[in-house]
């Protein structure tokens, strides 16, 4: 991936592929405008290359040959290098949005001398041109991903600059301390006492500080970009795709008094407090009936093995059975919310006694799907096993990214040797190793130190016109 030169002109559809209002065909490199130039006739006769930056024209995309023949009729807009998303000469053409018309002129541009972009080639090209950093461009996959506003908002801080902020200063602060511990190794004869000039036990200390302190954001940074897998499970028949219907606010899933109706997972994300959860409604788990029912259970238990949260659902109806049990030793280590349903059948049956025994650490709520009663309540316990119910995102740098958690990880462990070395007295170049090591982790997360290997990893998930 991405063996492609950076000085080839890059093309790709910026607008997902199907009939829209508008339909946009982006081009960044050298030869943009030139392209522009050979398939644009506007109504003022000038040719892109002549606009001023940051201007829209109308006009025509016209195919030359054989001869000249009418693709469509566009808005074209210029924008030249160095002001630009890539800082490089980027043309954008907007087109009517049918599947055709995109094609074609998408095709023509291509034909005159641009290539087709690699997914997030886009992006990766402002961070090599120094428009953004590393953290700030896979901040812009978060934001096109972004599922609720706190999501969202986190991914604008990120793209903003916050987490690169906080990174470079800690980055300027390691170096300092890196300058004067290898002064003391090159200068010996000048007796430098690094210690006591620098207080340098109390500098790497607050740096630690700051490091732990991302670190732990990640907790709430995760959520918010990737969601909380919540798995609904339970027997046949307890009412998990009814209940999966009711918090989606409409009919996704099948729901019949058949047992066994549900023979897949479904899965779909929903905001409770602006949180993304993604539920998943799975088939039920029970006496193997057939190979697509035990095919149907297998896919279940994988994905509770996979959950950051289960909703174990009980029928108050009825007995608990061996059924229920098997599911309950399942789920046993797995962070859950019991959830009693079919209350509205009767205050009898085994599931509603002893449970409080049986689930000691874990809550319980008991609900009606069928008559929607105390559905409310429900969301409330599911907020509150994922953070106690509530979270208030603020103003500082959040941590959303395992490659950026792994990397202030190792850096951390880098100054607690460090951190350790001073306290036994420790020759300064045994230091001097850890601080190298932690200025080029914490320099890899905002691309001052990155493979091309690292850059393809991060850049092959973004969409092909980003």
């Amino acid at each position: 991936m991405f063996k492609n030169s950076i000085d080839d002109t890059i093309a790709a559809l910026s607008t997902p592929v199907g009939e829209g209002g508008i339909g946009i065909v982006r081009m960044s490199g050298s030869k943009a405008l030139n392209i522009a130039d050979k398939i644009f006739v506007s109504k003022d006769g000038k040719r892109p290359s002549n606009y001023e930056t940051y201007s829209v024209h109308y006009g025509h995309i016209v195919d030359k040959a054989p001869s000249e023949t009418i693709v469509d009729e566009v808005l074209l807009t210029v924008m030249k290098a160095p002001k630009s998303y890539t800082k490089e000469d980027i043309v954008e053409i907007n087109c009517h949005g049918g599947i055709q018309a995109v094609k074609k002129v998408f095709d023509l541009v291509i034909k005159c001398g641009a290539r087709i972009a690699q997914p997030g080639e886009f992006t990766k090209r402002a961070f090599l041109n120094g428009r953004v950093d590393l953290a700030q461009a896979e901040a812009v996959l978060d934001v096109i991903r972004a599922k609720t506003e706190s999501s969202l908002k986190a991914a604008i801080g990120q793209l903003e600059g916050k987490l690169s902020k906080d990174v470079a200063n800690m980055l300027d602060e390691l170096i300092d301390i890196a300058s004067h511990v290898e002064a003391s190794i090159d200068f010996p004869d000048e007796d430098i006492e690094i210690i006591k000039e620098m207080d340098l036990a109390k500098k790497v200390d607050v740096i630690i500080d700051k490091m732990k302190r991302l670190i732990d954001s990640f907790t709430e940074g995760v959520i918010l970009r990737e969601g909380v897998l919540a798995v609904i499970c339970g027997k046949p028949n307890v009412g998990k795709s009814s209940l999966m219907n009711l918090l989606l606010r409409m009919d996704r899933v099948i729901v019949a008094p058949i047992p066994g109706t549900t023979r897949d997972a479904v899965e779909e994300t929903i905001s409770l407090n602006d949180i993304p959860i993604r539920l998943v409604d799975t088939a039920g788990i029970g006496e193997v009936k057939d190979i697509l029912y035990k095919e149907s259970a297998d896919r279940s238990r994988r994905y509770i093995e996979k959950a950051d949260i289960v909703l174990l659902m009980l029928d108050a109806s009825t007995e608990i059975n061996e059924e229920d049990l098997g599911i309950i030793r399942l789920v046993e280590s797995k962070k859950k919310l019991v959830i009693v349903n079919k209350i509205d059948l009767g205050a009898r049956g085994a599931a509603r006694r002893g449970l409080a025994a049986l689930f000691k650490n874990d809550l319980i709520i008991e609900v009606s799907v069928e008559k929607k009663k105390n559905i409310e309540a429900l969301e409330k316990s599911i907020l509150e096993i994922v953070w106690s119910g509530k979270f208030i995102q603020g103003e500082s740098a959040m941590v959303t990214n395992a490659r950026h958690k792994e990397l202030l990880e190792k850096a951390f462990n880098n100054m607690l040797s460090v951190s350790k070395a001073i306290k036994d007295a420790l020759h300064p170049e045994l230091m001097a190793v850890d601080l190298k090591d932690a200025i080029f982790n914490m320099g890899e997360i905002v691309g001052k130190s990155v493979s091309d290997d690292i850059l393809d990893k991060i850049f092959e998930n973004f969409c092909i016109g980003k």
